[in-house]
């Protein structure tokens, strides 16, 4: 991952675009503080790998993304409230108090 000045970027912008086709991620920083970053199509990540470290774990293999939640996967329970509702149940525990 290369870091570069806004100046620098601005002055080689076109070389900085070409590293990031080819698949290079360009972090760009303003007095020393990352304020962007440039990554090629083939880069893009969801939001939660907008850290540039998370986004290194993940390129080098360290750090996988969680798949999309399946329903399907978990069994169906039958319901226990046939006809009768919480609040049935938590007046009927509570009695007289």
């Amino acid at each position: 991952m290369k870091v570069v000045g806004i100046r620098e970027f601005k002055d080689r912008l076109s070389e900085y675009v070409r590293m990031a086709r080819r698949g290079e991620d360009i972090l760009l920083t303003d007095r020393g503080e990352v304020v962007a970053q440039l990554r090629g199509p083939d880069n893009i990540r969801p939001a939660a790998y907008s850290n540039p470290v998370v986004a290194d774990l993940h390129r080098r293999g360290l750090l996988v993304q969680a798949a999309l939640n399946d329903p399907s996967v978990y069994p169906k329970f039958p319901r226990l409230l046939r006809g009768r509702s919480a609040l049935d149940l938590l007046n009927e525990d509570r009695g007289d108090r």
